[in-house]
């Protein structure tokens, strides 16, 4: 969820430039502060923080796949 929030503010911040507006606060929407709120939350995401639900949280037991009878791969 953090990386696509990234990708909202890196593309509001491309269409900000492209238009060459400041939406009235030059102090606010600048390079500098769009970078690293974008920075921040990709830094977040890569840290895993809001990464989701953990499997296997309240699904009784183990996360991943389950597997009834044989297993594959297991000679």
């Amino acid at each position: 969820m953090l990386a696509i929030a990234a990708a909202v503010v890196f593309g509001v911040w491309l269409l900000l430039d492209l238009l060459d507006t400041n939406l009235g606060a030059p102090d606010l929407f600048n390079f500098q502060t769009m970078a690293s709120l974008g920075l921040l939350l990709l830094a977040l995401y890569l840290a895993g923080v809001g990464s989701g639900p953990r499997a296997g949280s309240g699904s009784g037991g183990s996360s991943g796949r389950r597997f009834y009878g044989r297993r594959p791969g297991r000679g």
